[in-house]
């Protein structure tokens, strides 16, 4: 005898197999620490990372009249090991150069445009009409204009060109520090902008990788950096001395990740929003707003290594990490 299943059961079954959500494999966390010490998102002493950059400051200037010339260029470069990137960028360099001025100052700019298509400038320090100064330029063309620095700090400036967020996310972001009046206590200096890579998928591994630009309105970066590369810092420990006053230019171009700037092993004795009024003192971890910039105080209590990083340790594990390698520690080469 054959047992008959009633149809509306069949029909059921069927349906819950074939909405059933298919299996995923959810990525896990990686097993194993790259660096021996606490806090040691990225392998010190790594050859295989380039060091596109040092993070050293310029010099405080003593000119009252700065030549700024920027040229457009789209280029390939190196952001991680076996990563290459096609990037837009300002001299050929990202972050582009940092130039700095005092407070008074008159900034003589010119872009000129060697790319193919157009560009433009924002310098967050300047009080300018942007209907008269932060035009697109077109290809083979060129603006000039200047301005007065009339506020201390350090400053993000910008290509300015629809869609804003493809022209910072492809490398066209730099800083600008505003020097006071009256100079800041001697200290070792350093530049440090954040920003973020975000890549379409390729079948080539060997080929320039480019933006994929739903993962960056989803805000899902493959990469934040200081500086343009991923971990470079931390593969190439920045040398410094026990005790000396450090400051810190922090700016972050985003697109869209705020930098949660911490340093392990110290507590910053004074943070500047941009770099005017009154200091907060004794911080643990400050803010930096995606298109602001904050003026970082510490010193290193002993001979050690000190990683610094975007405390948003997601960013920190995609390569926004350094290393400050105070004085000689034992066994430092080892780590």
């Amino acid at each position: 005898m054959v047992r008959r299943i009633p149809l509306l059961l069949l029909l059921a079954a069927c349906q819950t197999r074939s909405t059933a959500p298919p299996k995923t494999t959810t990525p896990s966390a990686p097993a194993k620490s790259p660096a021996s010490m606490s806090h040691g998102e990225a392998t010190i002493n790594n050859p295989a990372v380039p060091l596109e950059r040092a993070a050293d400051a310029p010099a405080r200037s003593t000119s009252h009249l700065h030549y700024v010339r920027l040229r457009t260029v789209h280029i390939s470069r190196v952001i991680a090991p076996g990563v290459v990137y096609q990037a837009w960028t300002f001299d050929s360099v990202v972050p582009a150069p940092t130039v700095r001025v005092t407070v008074g100052d008159t900034v003589d700019f010119t872009l000129v445009n060697g790319s193919p298509i157009p560009h433009s400038i924002d310098f967050h320090a300047a009080q300018i009409a942007p209907s008269r100064a932060y035009v697109n330029v077109n290809p083979k063309d060129s603006i000039h204009f200047r301005f007065v620095a009339r506020v201390p700090g350090v400053f993000m400036y910008h290509c300015g060109t629809a869609p804003v967020a493809l022209h910072i996310s492809n490398g066209m972001f730099g800083a600008l520090i505003v020097d006071p009046v009256t100079p800041r206590p001697p200290a070792r200096e350093f530049v440090l902008v954040q920003s973020e890579y975000y890549l379409a998928p390729t079948h080539d591994s060997t080929a320039p990788r480019s933006l994929d630009w739903q993962r960056m309105l989803d805000l899902s970066p493959d990469y934040v950096v200081f500086n343009g590369v991923y971990a470079q810092y931390a593969a190439h420990p920045i040398q410094v001395e026990p005790g000396e006053l450090l400051r810190f230019y922090v700016v972050d171009a985003g697109p869209n990740r705020v930098s949660s700037f911490h340093v392990v092993g110290a507590i910053f004795e004074r943070v500047f929003v941009d770099g005017t009024g009154p200091p907060q003192l004794g911080v643990q971890t400050a803010s930096v707003p995606v298109g602001g910039g904050m003026i970082f105080e510490t010193r290193l209590a002993e001979p050690g290594l000190y990683p610094f990083v975007s405390h948003s340790f997601a960013d920190a594990t995609k390569g926004a990490v350094g290393v400050l390698r105070a004085g000689n520690p034992p066994g430092s080469a080892s780590h």
